[in-house]
């Protein structure tokens, strides 16, 4: 081949591998003979070629599983702990220059706070106040990073294992709970039951004719049963009035 056309040949490949395309979701990171250049993307840009280079920096949302954590709690309870962590890069330059490796530095500061927030917090309060401590959470790794251009959105804690004799005292705890619940309503029935027969004796002991019917009827609901032998006792007065009539029949005839 003709060296006057070799030549051109290399120059224009050698120009024509700098161009350069990023993703809608991706940032460029431009350094130019190792000083920070600025920011490319996306689309289509040129670098220069052997002495500009590039770092690529995805801006969307990852998420990351946060490895189960086995710590202590505040009243000495051992648990294993395990998170998801959501985040994104809000500032690509900074979480290339703040920082050597932007995702192992919030992943590793995550873990180690979400330790440190268990520890602060009672057993009971760690699996009553998830959405609190979640906040918590977030806010406290969100003020860390966000020098390093990183944006926390979201930390959900995903489980809480607890030993077994741990969950059997607990389990024993409520089963006392609602055993004391359970007496108390009944309780209180029968507290209000006893008020409102204490009131029907007032009102029937005012009442001879109302005594007498409810006795009646008392007599009625024990005779439902066929194989119930029931005795009645008559008042004296009804006998009285009974002897009454048939000496007045007697009288007639």
């Amino acid at each position: 081949m003709d060296t006057t056309l070799l030549i051109p040949l290399i120059v224009a490949v050698i120009l024509l591998s700098g161009i350069r395309i990023a993703q809608e979701y991706q940032r460029a990171i431009v350094f130019r003979l190792g000083r920070f250049q600025g920011i490319r993307g996306p689309g289509l840009f040129y670098l220069i070629p052997l002495i500009e280079r590039q770092q690529m920096v995805d801006i969307r949302t990852r998420t990351v599983d946060l490895e189960q954590q086995e710590t202590i709690t505040k009243d000495s309870v051992t648990i294993k702990v395990n998170a998801v962590l959501w985040f994104k890069v809000v500032d690509p330059q900074k979480a290339i220059l703040q920082v050597a490796n932007y995702n192992q530095a919030v992943y590793q500061f995550s873990v180690t706070t979400l330790r440190n927030i268990i520890g602060q917090h009672l057993l009971d309060e760690v699996l009553r106040e998830r959405e609190e401590i979640n906040s918590k959470l977030q806010k406290i790794v969100d003020e860390t990073t966000e020098p390093w251009g990183i944006k926390i959105e979201m930390v959900e804690m995903k489980d809480v294992e607890i030993p077994e004799a741990m969950q059997r005292a607990m389990a024993r705890e409520a089963e006392a709970v609602r055993e004391k619940r359970a007496r108390i309503i009944k309780a209180e029935a029968e507290l209000e039951a006893s008020t409102k027969l204490t009131q029907g004796a007032m009102q029937m002991s005012e009442s001879p004719i109302a005594l007498e019917l409810r006795r009646l009827q008392m007599l009625s609901e024990i005779g439902i049963d066929n194989n119930t032998a029931t005795i009645i006792m008559l008042p004296s007065e009804i006998i009285h009035a009974a002897q009454k009539i048939a000496g007045l029949s007697d009288k007639t005839k």
